[in-house]
């Protein structure tokens, strides 16, 4: 009897998932490079690895992200407006020195939608057709930017005002374009 019962027991434990499975590739990719960004950057700076310290410069970093950064930090509670507070999930473990991925991992776990956070494809502007993009692409250009096309009413609009701005935003792909 008993060794049927030590049989069952193995044999659940080898069918059940596993509680902590490792990240993929391309899992979290905007938690692991954030992190691993800022991480870096309290190394630079030389920052006393407290938790205290470090939730203090993680909250000035958020302060300063933007797009799904800034996505981010609301997720882990380091913005003004956020809704719950996870932050301490951030600072203790890098305050140890726990790799990003760990944290990550971690932080997974609480909440799902921190690894869903995904990166824009980037355009590259030295190579796209502009004609091609949607207007919606085309403000997001613009928007990268921190410009507006104000009395743009269509598509050519867009395209004259990134052609104006391009040699100023982006240089390199100012002069490699050869349709301006």
């Amino acid at each position: 009897m008993r060794v049927a019962n030590g049989l069952w027991a193995a044999l659940a434990l080898i069918l059940l998932p596993g509680g902590s499975r490792a990240l993929r590739d391309g899992d979290c990719e905007v938690c692991v490079t954030f992190l691993g960004r800022f991480y870096q950057s309290l190394k630079d700076k030389d920052v006393e690895f407290t938790p205290a310290s470090v939730e203090k410069e993680l909250l000035k970093s958020c302060k300063e992200a933007k797009g799904k950064e800034n996505r981010l930090c609301y997720y882990i509670g380091a913005t003004s407006d956020a809704a719950t507070k996870m932050v301490n999930e951030v600072s203790k473990p890098l305050s140890h020195h726990i790799p990003v991925e760990k944290v990550c991992e971690k932080l997974k776990k609480k909440d799902g939608q921190i690894c869903e956070l995904k990166y824009d494809k980037q355009i590259d502007l030295s190579t796209v057709d502009l004609k091609k993009l949607r207007v919606k692409e085309l403000k997001k250009i613009l928007d990268d930017w921190g410009e507006t096309c104000k009395g743009c009413a269509e598509k050519s609009d867009y395209i004259r005002k990134i052609n104006e701005l391009m040699p100023k935003y982006a240089p390199k792909a100012a002069s490699s374009r050869t349709d301006l």
